[in-house]
């Protein structure tokens, strides 16, 4: 009896699980810390073995450890979750199915005032979840026609929204073309969007084909993922003898030796290896059974392929043969040809190949990969390296040695030194002496640590150092020499490390001082940014100490430019200087001598004439040249004439009354001066004596009347 065993090309991993599985991978060979929010994919057996290599799932971000990487699986989460991350400022990988990604950015679009989001797909599905955290607006799930024929009512009653209609990307194809006739029919305003992953619909299809053409069909998968559990109803309607297995051990043999035409198909989640388990498996028991079996030729080679890499975990030694950009060649005594691509060759991606090894050089190595096809065999020096450096690491966390080597990158969350051709990873928290530094100004750095963690979990291995401790205690024995020498007016040079409103804070060397903002510059500034930045070297000098608070005042202005001191050795009282208006008063202009000292010119010094007011002849920004006719250093004060310098026969007056004018206006300033400062008193005097005056009307009073009375009196008797 001929059986025929057809396998669907479709079947295992999608793109979207692909992608995350080998972020996983990735992350791990790098030797990072990594958990996933719940099972990388619905595959039990794939979650175990990655599990075993040192990635773990958790149910909530709250698990995450402090060091650890995390990874969204394809699935995808809500909004809600990320926010939470980005937040809390954790590290994590989003691997998000595209396909995933982009229903999320069309639920988020709805607005919440017009449209109803109707989503197709089970509610309590993970990527289900994560469309409706993601979804602002009202929204319904249906996971067939029965559960649409239920909610159709409640949205019929709200005619003046729009519906927006997206689906699971593994929904069913044909269970989604009958609620969008329907939808489509009742809704006329819906708007529906094609979610379905394109490699799901292919997979239903061809599931759907071969099962049609076959008495036995087998679905592999795992019975928690969606995707397998919609492959075995397609298929069970097409053939009643379908079965859905999870490896090959649930196989029934019998069914197997009595079926002619045998199909096969797998879930979006299935490893490859588990589908080659099954397909020789049946393979073996056909055979056996004198059976010919005609396994497609184009599984054999695509199975073969992604299969055929064995890790080996073997070390051999290697002669350098020559050396490429992006490899190099070795041979280590087999027939196949040895080759270490440049990432395996050194835990510093910024090396070069010529100048980890030489052409000649004999490199212990570690086996990757063969491939007998190919006749190649992938093979790693850096892991050689950390095997062999791994031990040191443990010893040096006992004896809390201070370690130097080389940042070689910055990543999210920290950065990583390469020790002994390990890679140690230093969280933000430790990398600093400060949480508000560059982490990127520290790539290419020498720096010196130390080891807080070397741990083991099966075959993964981290290392966990810290750069800050070290800095806490060099800077602690810094502040000791610090205080033991600080004295006023003693020079330091320092490094700006923050600005405010009011100064600039200097790192002197473990120790901070302030420069106050009025001593950043001779002239006024608004802020101390106008004169230095963060990360700037200044030379400063030390104005005052708090002994009691340990606060340091910092001076750094330079004497030699205190612009009064320019002005007292270039600009003595006589010289002719071109000066800037910068001011308009009533009494005068001021007029901007040199960076830092205006002076005035009085009104009478304007000009050869009466002016009612400044206004009528400068402005403010004009340029003029005027004589320094005093200066008053203790007062700061410094006045200046244009009048002074105007030709003598234009200074005398013509006649003597504008020269009466003259003296008039400028004596009138000490005449309202003296009376402003006489008023007090004659209000004074005027108030003491009110009291005196009011008492000697009272008493003349009687005596006025009097004389008043005998007047009258003497008036009658006149008439």
């Amino acid at each position: 009896m001929q059986t025929s065993l057809k396998k669907a090309e479709s079947a295992g991993f999608c793109f979207g699980v692909s992608r995350a599985v080998e972020m996983v991978n990735e992350l791990l060979s790098q030797g990072k810390s990594v958990c996933t929010l719940g099972p990388i994919i619905h595959n039990m057996e794939m979650v175990e073995e990655l599990r075993q290599k040192g990635c773990r799932p958790i149910n909530s971000v709250d698990e995450l450890g402090a060091d650890e990487i995390l990874v969204i699986r394809s699935h995808g989460v809500p909004k809600s979750v990320i926010d939470d991350l980005e937040k809390r400022g954790l590290d994590f990988r989003d691997a998000t199915c595209p396909f995933v990604k982009k229903i999320h950015r069309l639920v988020a679009a709805a607005d919440p005032e017009q449209d109803i989001v109707l989503i197709a797909g089970d509610r309590d599905h993970p990527e289900v979840q994560g469309i409706i955290g993601n979804c602002m607006c009202e929204y319904y799930t249906f996971k067939n026609e029965s559960e649409l024929d239920n909610i159709l009512p409640n949205i019929l009653e709200k005619n003046n929204k729009t519906v927006k209609m997206v689906a699971q990307t593994t929904f069913d194809t044909k269970e989604l073309k009958k609620s969008v006739k329907k939808i489509k029919k009742l809704c006329t305003n819906a708007k529906i969007f094609d979610t379905i992953c394109n490699a799901t619909s292919v997979r239903q299809s061809e599931a759907d084909l071969i099962a049609a053409e076959s008495d036995f069909m087998v679905v592999i998968g795992d019975r928690h993922s969606s995707n397998t559990g919609k492959l075995f109803d397609i298929c069970k309607r097409r053939c009643p003898d379908t079965v859905l297995i999870e490896t090959a051990a649930e196989l029934d043999i019998d069914q197997v030796r009595r079926a002619k035409r045998i199909g096969v198909t797998a879930g979006a989640s299935t490893p490859a290896r588990i589908i080659k388990e099954v397909l020789d498996t049946m393979s073996e028991e056909i055979k056996s059974g004198e059976t010919t079996t005609n396994l497609e030729e184009s599984f054999e080679e695509l199975l073969e392929e992604s299969l055929k890499n064995l890790n080996t975990n073997e070390r051999v030694m290697g002669t350098v043969l020559s050396i490429a950009p992006n490899e190099v060649q070795v041979d280590v005594g087999r027939k196949q040809t040895g080759f270490v691509p440049v990432d395996e060759l050194s835990n510093d991606p910024t090396v070069k190949p010529e100048d980890v090894v030489k052409v000649g050089d004999q490199v212990e190595l570690l086996i990757m990969r063969t491939n007998d096809q190919e006749g190649t065999i992938m093979l790693s020096k850096r892991r050689v390296d950390a095997q062999k450096g791994w031990e040191e690491l443990q010893e040096k966390v006992d004896s809390q040695e201070i370690l130097t080597s080389k940042v070689t990158e910055a990543v999210k969350g920290g950065v990583i030194v390469i020790y002994n051709g390990v890679r140690v990873f230093i969280p933000a928290s430790q990398a600093t002496a400060t949480r508000d530094e560059n982490l990127e100004d520290l790539v290419g750095q020498e720096v010196n640590f130390r080891l807080i963690e070397v741990s083991q979990r099966g075959r993964y291995k981290r290392a966990i150092g810290s750069i800050r401790s070290v800095l806490k205690e060099q800077r602690a024995a810094q502040r000791e020499e610090f205080w033991k020498n600080c004295e006023v007016g003693k020079r330091y040079t320092g490094v700006v490390k923050s600005l405010t409103s009011y100064g600039a804070f200097v790192d002197l060397g473990g120790v901070f001082g302030m420069i106050h903002i009025s001593e950043l510059s001779w002239t006024h500034i608004k802020h101390p940014s106008e004169v230095v930045n963060v990360g700037d070297t200044v030379e400063v000098y030390v104005k005052d100490i708090n002994e009691e608070t340990k606060k340091i005042s910092l001076g750094f202005k330079n004497a030699d430019d205190n612009p009064w001191e320019i002005l007292k050795r270039d600009y003595p009282e006589g010289t002719v200087v071109k000066a800037k208006i910068v001011g308009l008063t009533t009494f005068g202009a001021f007029a901007n001598i040199i960076p830092g000292i205006d002076g005035l010119i009085h009104i009478s010094q304007i000009a050869n004439k009466r002016i009612e007011k400044p206004a009528d002849v400068l402005s403010v920004g004009e340029e003029v040249e005027a004589k320094i006719t005093a200066i008053d250093f203790d007062k700061k004060r410094v006045s200046l004439s244009m009048r002074a310098l105007l030709p003598e026969d234009e200074q005398a007056p013509v006649k003597a009354a504008p020269a009466v004018e003259e003296a008039v206006e400028e004596a009138a300033p000490a005449v309202e001066e003296a009376v402003e400062e006489a008023a007090p008193a004659v209000e004074e005097a005027v108030e003491e004596a009110a009291p005196a005056v009011e008492e000697a009307v009272e008493e003349a009073a009687p005596a006025v009347e009097e004389a008043v009375e005998a007047v009258e009196e003497a008036a009658a008797d006149a008439e």
